[in-house]
């Protein structure tokens, strides 16, 4: 009897043990539920790559202010904002998986007392970081063998861009809001732009600030790139504003090799600035780069 008691428990706690699985998150390895049926999803990069794999979400923040992902969250109950959770709908939901990062982060240890949460954030390493999170989405909803070919399909594209810009010359990229600008360097949020692919820098020394170092437009005009690279903040929180074309479209800048050669890329910004390290942005960012240097 003790020996059949014994035997039970050993096979129960192989059982509860084979119900979650490792994965890499941004504090480190933890373990999960494994094919959670109920997910609640704080962060946008997340919804993009989970979309990706056809994995659809019960809860949802928003706005999430990027379009291609309506279809993604379309049926899912209200949980809050990206910086204010409704700590009562989550309850109500009962998730057995909260994925929080980037603007919810810091809720993440609130939310773990209401079910199993994992912060997911993006933010050193957008490539390495979005990748890692696509393998991780994979093994927690069985989904691995999609996971491997979105990537691979990434390495593939990333690598086809690469050669694109090569031997185009330096770039600078910048962040309008309204009439400012900042600039963002290999460092910044926006630096895996200079980075994976091999695009040189044309100032090297822009401060690596999350918001972009403040610049004016001589800065612009001095920096002389062959390719300015146009992030659009107002865009991408649907705000109403002077849009980045309004604003670059001074003497100054016309002095500059990217605009007497048209390769200023405006790139649709709600992808990259909210939804930044999900494997669609990344996708879709690099599908715009390589459109406009081919039409340049």
């Amino acid at each position: 009897m003790l020996k059949k008691l014994a035997l039970s428990l050993s096979v129960m706690a192989t059982l509860v043990q084979a119900e979650t699985v490792s994965i890499e998150t941004y504090a480190g390895m933890a373990d999960v539920p494994l094919s959670p049926e109920k997910i609640a999803v704080f962060d946008v990069a997340a919804l993009d790559t989970l979309a990706a794999l056809n994995v659809s979400p019960d809860g949802v923040v928003g706005p999430i202010f990027v379009t291609y992902l309506d279809d993604a969250k379309a049926g899912a109950s209200p949980i809050g904002s990206l910086f204010e959770p409704d700590f009562e709908a989550v309850a109500a939901l009962a998730p057995d998986l909260i994925i929080a990062g980037g603007r919810s982060s810091k809720v993440a240890p609130d939310l773990a007392k209401i079910a199993p949460t994992v912060d997911m954030t993006i933010w050193e390493d957008t490539v390495g970081q979005g990748l890692a999170r696509l393998d991780a989405y994979g093994k927690i909803f069985g989904r691995e063998a999609e996971a491997q070919a979105l990537a691979d399909a990434f390495n593939a594209k990333l690598d086809a861009t690469k050669a694109s810009v090569a031997d185009q010359g330096t770039a600078l990229i910048v962040m309008t809001n309204g009439p400012k600008v900042s600039a963002y360097g290999s460092g910044g949020r926006f630096g895996w732009l200079h980075t994976a692919l091999n695009l040189p820098e044309a100032v090297s020394e822009v401060e690596k600030t999350t918001h972009g170092e403040a610049i004016s437009f001589e800065f612009i005009r001095d920096a002389n790139p062959d390719i300015l690279i146009v992030v659009d903040r107002l865009a991408a929180i649907g705000r109403e504003g002077e849009r980045a074309a309004a604003t670059l479209d001074n003497e100054l800048v016309h002095q500059t090799k990217a605009w007497e050669n048209g390769r200023v890329i405006y790139l649709d910004s709600g992808p990259l600035y909210i939804a930044g390290g999900g494997i669609q942005s990344m996708t879709q960012t690099l599908d715009q780069i390589s459109a406009a240097l081919a039409g340049s």
